[in-house]
């Protein structure tokens, strides 16, 4: 006698497998903002430092910004500084470490996958940024600012910087150890800070390096938010050589990083 088994409409029943790729990586990127927004190093570097620049910056005399009023031209900086602790400093250390103790290893094993790991992690950086600007954009209002180009335009210039410091935020954390990556990871984020372009813009620097900065892509980053939040202009040239940087990036990484 064969024995059948019938379930009642509505009734419970298992159900095999697997969640689908979208889900296991919504899941993940979730799991990496969290994750983010709960460590207070990581706080204090994407949320609170930017805001601290931007009160203290728009007080700058205009002499050192080049501009009127102010807080037009530091609120792009800052914007463009966000992005930098985000998708460079923040996205190496956290990987960095993440690394050095297995975790990246292990992750790559499972369903979620190399590809997907590095698509929630990239996803969870544009996440994060959205709220920091959301929360920049906040304060820059209360400290008058209103802006009078394309957001359009600045979301192009973001998603360029993002992809451009992610990969070589990636590069730090795939090559150097997570002692190494932490101390060069902030090195460079207080010298781009400082001479970088990014809130202070390259033209105010003396001839004979304005050139030189303006090749990096911190100061096309700046450069290029503030000719769309300020003039409604299509950085070209700024977004080129955030793009350049990316290719740079990216070969890099697909031939030096190391997951162990």
């Amino acid at each position: 006698m064969t024995r059948t088994s019938t379930h009642a409409p509505g009734g419970l029943a298992p159900a095999p497998g697997a969640a689908s790729s979208a889900g296991i990586i919504a899941s993940q990127t979730a799991f990496e903002v969290k994750t983010a927004l709960r460590n207070g190093e990581q706080l204090l570097l994407t949320m609170i430092i930017p805001v601290i620049v931007l009160v203290a910056m728009s007080h700058a005399p205009q002499s050192i910004i080049g501009g009127s009023p102010v807080i037009s031209i530091v609120t792009p900086g800052v914007f463009a500084l966000a992005v930098i602790s985000t998708a460079f400093t923040g996205l190496a250390i956290a990987t960095a470490f993440e690394r050095r103790y297995g975790v990246l290893r292990f992750l790559g094993s499972t369903p979620l996958g190399r590809v997907g790991l590095l698509s929630s992690k990239t996803l969870s950086v544009l996440v994060i940024e959205a709220m920091q600007i959301i929360l920049l954009t906040i304060v820059a209002h209360g400290l008058g600012w209103q802006p009078t180009g394309s957001w359009l335009y600045a979301t192009v210039v973001i998603l360029a910087g993002t992809a451009a410091f992610a990969s070589l935020g990636l590069l730090l954390a795939g090559t150097l150890r997570a002692e190494g990556t932490l101390a060069v990871a902030n090195l460079i984020y207080l010298v781009l800070l400082g001479i970088g372009g990014v809130v202070i813009p390259a033209s105010r620097f003396p001839q004979g390096i304005s050139h030189v900065i303006s090749a990096l892509p911190s100061s096309a980053l700046g450069d290029g938010l503030r000719l769309s939040l300020i003039h409604g202009v299509f950085p070209v040239a700024d977004v080129a050589i955030l793009a350049m940087w990316f290719v740079i990036g990216s070969f890099a990484v697909s031939r030096w990083f190391k997951w162990s």
